[in-house]
């Protein structure tokens, strides 16, 4: 009886064979980067410099300092503001910079269509 389906031989042609060792090495260094940008810190500061805020890689804060200035007890919401803002964009800068990284490694798949 005859066999259906599949490759001659039953390996996988050249091209699929190298795009899954292009798939193979990227995931590779994904992962790499990945614990790379886990271990880095990001800060951003808000209110002039009042609120300065610190997240890892992880996105959790690892350090928030307020000056003393910004204590303002008849304007709480402003300093939890300033906290919000400074936190977020350390956030996002640790986002950006994963993004970055992730979009330079995925560039180099070569995938025919």
């Amino acid at each position: 009886m005859a066999r259906r389906g599949g490759f001659p031989g039953g390996g996988m042609p050249g091209n699929m064979n190298n795009l899954m060792k292009q798939a193979q090495r990227m995931q590779r260094q994904m992962e790499e980067k990945q614990k790379e940008l886990e271990e880095k810190e990001y800060t951003a500061t808000s209110g002039g410099g009042a609120v300065e805020a610190t997240v890892s890689g992880k996105k959790l804060i690892t350090r928030l300092t307020i000056q003393p200035d910004a204590v303002d007890p008849d304007d709480v919401e402003m300093l939890q503001d300033m906290i919000i803002v400074a936190v977020n964009e350390a956030i996002n800068a640790a986002e950006a910079e994963s993004d970055e990284l992730m979009r330079g490694i995925s560039s180099g798949l070569n995938v025919p269509f």
